[in-house]
């Protein structure tokens, strides 16, 4: 019997295999959010991609089609709810420099409640498995939000990260956004939780 060489042999060894897949899970995060109402499937599919190089199961991309399918199918009302509190938000924002009074405040309010909301979103993102129940999920992430309290930091953190790296070269966005899904895997895999 002829063994085939492990999947993971390379020249450069795992670590390069690993960042292989995040480039990879970079690009195909940013065209499955391409609608904006599929950001969070995306994210989710991406994470699972990375569990499953991290966990050694099937990384191909028709595995990541049918990770983003099962994915999308139970979030729409979830991502619905999401972007319309963030457009709420982000109206309160833009009213809020008008010069109003308290518009500083407002816009400070504004400015957190987008930021938890992200957070929240992507924690949930990250556990999701395919049949998980995405309201069951964006309540755990919410809980866990507020409960471990370095890990949302974590995740602002890489957040900020793929804001400024974008801002200074945009096509940074599609390895970046790569970058991110691994470091949510490994925020929740540090909770315990992933």
């Amino acid at each position: 019997m002829v063994r085939s060489p492990s999947r993971r042999t390379t020249p450069f060894g795992d670590r390069f295999t690993l960042f292989a897949e995040c480039l990879l899970v970079g690009v195909l995060v940013t065209v499955a959010m391409v609608p904006l109402i599929t950001v969070l499937p995306a994210f989710a599919a991406g994470c699972a991609h990375l569990r499953a190089h991290l966990d050694e199961e099937d990384t191909s991309i028709r595995a990541w089609g049918e990770r983003f399918r099962a994915a999308l199918r139970g979030s729409w009302m979830v991502s619905l709810a999401g972007l319309g509190v963030l457009l709420l938000f982000w109206l309160d924002l833009a009213i809020s420099q008008a010069g109003l009074p308290g518009g500083n405040l407002v816009a400070a309010v504004c400015g957190l409640g987008i930021l938890a909301l992200v957070v929240v979103g992507s924690r949930a993102a990250a556990t999701w498995r395919p049949g998980a129940d995405w309201r069951g999920l964006v309540r755990q992430a919410a809980h866990r939000a507020t409960s471990d309290l370095s890990g949302s930091l974590l995740v602002v953190f890489g957040l900020f990260i793929v804001v400024v790296v974008t801002w200074q070269l945009p096509v940074l966005l599609i390895p970046a956004l790569g970058c991110l899904a691994l470091a949510l895997v490994a925020v929740e895999r540090r909770a315990g939780v992933s």
